[in-house]
């Protein structure tokens, strides 16, 4: 069911490789609430996937930006306005790479130059998204940016090795890069910890199917899959969340709240 939610709202969505990403069920769910947007990813990124059939299917252009680049940013900033007829009201950062994590890297013995790409591609690209954007006072008054993150920012999960770091990089982009924004201009910057979500990325972390069966078991609600997630980041596109900004909101059914669950007990004591 639509609700236009963002009826009348242009956007900039990044990261939707094919359509089991949670960036292709946002522009999905974007189009439904009225919005209009562009889709966005690095050429390489491009070449992997499917968005062109995600843009056909939304009535959406593609601009290709590598979001390292700074002068890329700024031609996708500057390119999208004119492509929507005005200033951006939300955006969506769904940027995540490791190459530590792709080579199987142990945490304890990182490649720091694979770290420092890492951080480049996943964490700092906000930062030089938003400065691009405040720069060319590119985004209205009350707009939002949603930022995708993982609970792994917070506490210790060993597979996510440097993703982990990274990803605490980036909340705290989100938060102090918030406060500038917001004081200036009134726009919002969060992030949400998505559960651990069957994704072309996430399927590539070592034991991931292991952990998203014990998180299931964990979270009172279960996993939130993709979909949700999307609902979750449109409401934070919306005007009904006009006042939330520089926050880490935990969209996992629970399970960053739950200390153990009964069925994971019974689990345990069963095998003893």
């Amino acid at each position: 069911m639509a609700y236009n939610l963002l009826k009348g709202k242009r956007g900039i969505i990044t990261g939707a490789l094919d359509h089991n990403s949670i960036a292709w069920k946002v522009a999905e769910k974007a189009h439904e609430e009225g919005a209009t947007f562009v889709l966005t990813n690095a050429p390489i990124a491009m070449r992997m996937g499917e968005i062109n059939d995600l843009a056909e299917k939304t009535g959406s252009q593609i601009i290709p930006a590598d979001a390292t680049n700074i002068e890329e940013l700024t031609h996708l900033f500057t390119q999208a306005q004119e492509v929507l007829g005005g200033k951006i009201d939300f955006v969506l950062h769904s940027i995540g790479m490791s190459v530590n994590i792709r080579k199987k890297i142990p945490y304890t013995e990182l490649n720091y130059d694979y770290f420092m790409k890492g951080i480049d591609v996943s964490a700092m690209s906000l930062h030089k998204m938003l400065a691009v954007a405040k720069k060319l006072d590119a985004i209205n008054e009350g707009g939002s940016v949603v930022a995708l993150t993982y609970m792994a920012a917070q506490r210790t999960f060993p597979f996510y090795t440097d993703m982990a770091d990274i990803k605490a990089m980036l909340e705290s982009i989100a938060r102090s890069f918030g406060y500038h924004y917001g004081v200036e201009k009134k726009v919002r910057i969060n992030t949400v910890s998505q559960s651990p979500t069957r994704t072309t990325a996430g399927s590539g972390i070592k034991g991931f199917d292991n952990f998203y069966d014990f998180a299931d078991k964990i979270a009172p609600l279960g996993n939130a899959d993709a979909e949700s997630c999307a609902d979750y980041c449109i409401t934070l596109f919306s005007d009904l969340t006009r006042m939330v900004t520089m926050q880490n909101l935990f969209h996992d059914g629970g399970y960053s709240s739950t200390g153990v669950s009964m069925d994971v007990m019974d689990k345990i004591g069963g095998e003893g």
